[in-house]
């Protein structure tokens, strides 16, 4: 009798968590009718994704708090419920598309190249002709020359740099690549510690040792920088930069005289407010300057002030506040003023700040808060407030705001008469223009469109007249040279990289609204 109940009990064990009452349980009330909060990818939604996705999301990406009470295996166990895919499906080793051999990498700096966010640290986007080697008489006959799969994953958000005759690209699964710039063959790959939706920066490096190369520099979804040998993929440093749960980089790090200044965002914890026992909200946005030979931290500035108790919720739940002002995007160098510029978010929690919804100046060399100007007052906003059919949220803020943060970077540009302008669009579909020289004292505004809460505006560009193509379908699947299966979807990440007759895009975004995707895309003329 003993035998046959010990066999039972490790059959019912081996069975594993059951996926269907765990998303039942856990997630439902977020992302199924019809409770499902607008923000929130439906089942439907979900199911296009690759389940790997699903579990990094869990487990280090926008819900890992949310998942942090699950285990791995539920985790996994509820990724294959909503895709009817094993996890590691999608990601098996494929090693197709490598480099025939390891050749020198030149001088970053030297010959043509997008490196970074933008080409330059005032993040114009605007690359110079002789930089770009493709004129406006050119682009009609742009042709797609080669494909790359993303292994893993349903976002290609991660803008690629373009230097040394290599491509550098971050990806949702935390890998990140060298490619050859001209045919898209592989160098290598390193695995950070979570995803990589940043842009890569590269430049030189000396450690301590003497020994000196060029490093690529960038940021990942658990708030840590790294530095990573540009020739070999060799980790050279990481630094853990915010030890807040839900803090990541988004924006990418700008790196600038020897200093890589790494911006955050929290993410998460818009989030996790809507679950009535949270203790909203405690994230604060930042912009952290690092020593770009060794990570050690120079000085870390916040947007917001240090939050304090404010109350009991009904729940009994510990309210804090102020919370947010996440940064989203690049920073944007000034050197003229010894200035750099953030963009920030919304706030989470009562009280309101000057500085959400608002373009911040730091002191370039202390990280002391220089002015702050801001454009929507009062926009407090967490998920979970104010959705059809949804239970009251009692972290919800007194007055609940639009949520028409800036995800785009400062453009700090001149006008044809020589003036200095800051030029930056926001999530409202209006467009500011503001004056450095007076405390970002507002010169202008434009309506482009109606805007949205769930809308980006990443990938602005300005020239010297106009703040802002060729029609390319990308919503198809691809041939690619690595051998990974690829699709095309919706695009909500960068604009385009053009560089030495190339143009470089990345296509997909399964977010909370948009379709999968998993390919960087290269053109050029024949």
């Amino acid at each position: 009798m003993n035998l046959i109940l010990v066999l039972i009990t490790t059959s019912v064990l081996a069975q594993g968590p059951d996926g269907a009452d765990l998303f039942q349980r856990d997630c439902a009330s977020c992302h199924a009718a019809p409770t499902a909060d607008s923000r929130a990818p439906n089942r439907e939604a979900l199911r296009l994704r690759t389940p790997e996705s699903i579990v990094n999301a869990l487990g280090d990406g926008v819900m890992r708090v949310q998942g942090e009470k699950l285990s791995d295996p539920e985790r996994r166990a509820i990724a294959e419920f909503l895709t009817g895919r094993p996890v590691g499906d999608s990601t098996t080793a494929v090693n197709a598309g490598l480099c025939a051999s390891q050749t020198p990498m030149s001088n970053p700096a030297a010959g043509q190249h997008w490196n970074g966010w933008g080409p330059d640290v005032t993040n114009t986007r605007s690359q110079p002709a002789p930089q770009a080697g493709l004129t406006a008489a050119q682009v009609p006959n742009l042709k797609l020359k080669w494909a790359f799969g993303i292994p893993g994953a349903t976002q290609a958000r991660s803008q690629p740099a373009v230097a040394g005759g290599r491509i550098f690209l971050g990806s949702e699964p935390g890998t990140v690549f060298a490619l050859d710039a001209r045919t898209g063959c592989t160098y290598w790959t390193f695995r950070a510690q979570a995803g990589v939706r940043t842009a890569i920066s590269i430049g030189p490096y000396k450690n301590a040792r003497g020994a000196s190369g060029y490093a690529v520099y960038f940021a990942d979804g658990k708030a840590n920088a790294y530095a990573v040998d540009a020739t070999t993929g060799r980790q050279i440093w990481v630094r853990k930069v915010d030890e807040h749960p839900a803090a990541r980089a988004t924006g990418a790090p700008i790196l600038h005289a020897g200093r890589l200044y790494v911006p955050l965002s929290g993410v998460s914890e818009e989030t996790s407010a809507a679950k009535p026992d949270y203790q909203c909200c405690t994230f604060r946005g930042s912009v952290t300057a690092l020593d770009a030979n060794t990570g050690d931290i120079v000085w870390k500035a916040y947007t917001v002030p240090e939050p304090k108790p404010r109350g009991k919720s009904t729940t009994g739940a510990q309210l804090w506040g102020p919370a947010g002002a996440a940064v989203w995007s690049s920073p944007t160098i000034d050197t003229k003023r010894g200035a750099i510029y953030v963009a920030t978010g919304n706030s989470y929690a009562d009280p309101p700040q000057p500085t959400s919804d608002a373009v911040v100046a730091f002191d370039l060399k202390t990280g002391k808060m220089l002015w702050s100007s801001q454009v929507t007052p009062k926009d407090v906003w967490i998920l979970g407030c104010g959705g059809r059919g949804q239970a009251p949220n009692p972290n919800c803020p007194e007055e609940v705001g639009p949520d028409f943060d800036f995800s785009a970077s400062p453009i700090l540009t001149k006008l044809p008469n020589g003036r200095d302008i800051i030029v930056v669009p926001q999530k409202s579909g209006v467009a500011y223009g503001l004056d450095p020289d007076k405390k970002g004292e507002q010169v202008w505004q434009y309506r482009a469109g109606r805007g949205s809460a769930i809308g980006g505006v990443w990938g602005s560009a300005v020239d010297a007249q106009q703040a802002y193509i060729w029609e390319f379908d990308t919503n198809r699947s691809f041939e690619t040279i690595n051998g990974v299966a690829a699709k095309g979807g919706s695009f909500d990440g960068p604009g385009v990289v053009v560089v030495g007759g190339m143009l470089y895009a990345t296509s997909g975004n399964g977010g909370l609204v948009g379709r999968p995707g998993n390919v960087l895309l290269a053109f050029g003329v024949d």
